[in-house]
């Protein structure tokens, strides 16, 4: 059987899978578009939490693994510490870890539970400090500024002509962020800078990559003082599934959701492209609908995969070492190559 629109939600995981809710909440965020809803207050807080913790620990991964790729063991074994915290506050929220599959077309699966903000609170504080001394464990190693300043660096015109987003064209100069030029859930509410670079080379990717965990952690921060109350997701029939409580409890929520999981939702006939400010750049996903329950067509535009394709000319004239170093540096996901 073909996958329906709402089915489509758990396989956005595995794109990145080292930041999933970020997937899941440009797919529904782009199915809402079509639907021309608008989501409550609390579910766009709610993501912006998700999806600023997910940046966190998606450059974790690139900063980390790619100091292991140097040499550098011991900051990979540091970091780790911190993303794991931050997993434990994904299964706290909805009982998965890596996968979360948390975000649902018109809001979230289930609210916050009691401390949650709290605890993302206390894990900013610890995040913070934990950023500055990975800071000066390697971008002040002699070792590593000689591995990375002035490797492989790549010019702003070239960035943009391979269709470059995220840190690796902000690195190049370019300081374009989605967040900021196409604001979405109340960004442009927040107070958050945008690092830039100056030579696009290995270093500069680094230090825009540690300084855009200090603004995610900037961000967290504002969301959680200024939480707000209300509902977790609409609640529209034809689009929410009812609660278990009632599809458990009455004969009302029995039918809604058997006649929403047997019809599936259906978006009006239409187009749209949406994007959003994922951890390596821009996520858009192309969605177009026949009126039916299944996506008559959806395209996905990973960042991951057009920043792999200029890799044999960026490492071109350098070392074999320095492809390890620029390779590592692109922090390449495969579930965005493989197409």
């Amino acid at each position: 059987f073909p996958v329906t629109i709402r089915q489509v939600n758990p396989y956005t995981d595995r794109l990145n899978y080292c930041s999933a809710p970020m997937n899941n909440i440009g797919y529904c965020k782009a199915v809402e578009r079509l639907l021309g809803v608008t989501i409550p207050p609390k579910a766009m807080a709610m993501r912006i939490i998700l999806a600023e913790l997910s940046r966190v620990i998606d450059h974790i991964i690139a900063v980390g693994t790619d100091g292991v790729d140097l040499g550098a063991l011991t900051a990979f074994f540091h970091l780790f510490t911190y993303r794991e915290r931050v997993y434990t506050l994904f299964e706290k929220l909805c009982g998965a870890r890596l996968t979360v599959s948390m975000t649902r077309i018109g809001g979230m699966a289930q609210d916050t539970p009691d401390g949650w903000i709290q605890d993302v609170q206390d894990f900013c504080k610890e995040m913070r400090a934990g950023i500055d001394e990975i800071s000066s464990m390697l971008l002040g190693n002699k070792i590593f500024i000689k591995r990375t300043q002035g490797v492989a660096p790549v010019k702003a015109a070239d960035a943009i002509a391979w269709g470059y987003t995220g840190p690796m064209l902000r690195a190049s100069g370019v300081g374009l962020d989605l967040r900021k030029t196409s604001p979405y859930y109340g960004y442009d509410g927040l107070e958050f800078d945008v690092p830039v670079g100056t030579n696009g080379d290995i270093y500069d990717r680094y230090l825009v990559r540690i300084e855009e965990m200090r603004q995610s952690i900037r961000i967290i921060e504002q969301v959680c003082r200024n939480f707000p109350d209300g509902d977790y997701t609409i609640r529209d029939k034809g689009i929410v599934l009812p609660e278990k409580k009632d599809v458990y409890g009455n004969i009302e929520g029995l039918m809604n959701h058997f006649m929403l999981v047997i019809k599936g939702l259906r978006p009006p006939a239409g187009e749209v492209y949406d994007a959003t400010e994922v951890a390596n750049g821009e996520l858009g996903f192309y969605l177009v609908s026949d009126g039916s329950a299944n996506p008559y067509r959806l395209k996905v535009r990973p960042p991951c995969f057009a920043v792999y394709q200029s890799f044999p000319t960026v490492v071109k004239g350098w070392m074999i070492a320095d492809a390890i170093a620029t390779v590592a540096s692109m922090n390449l996901i495969a579930g965005e190559l493989d197409r």
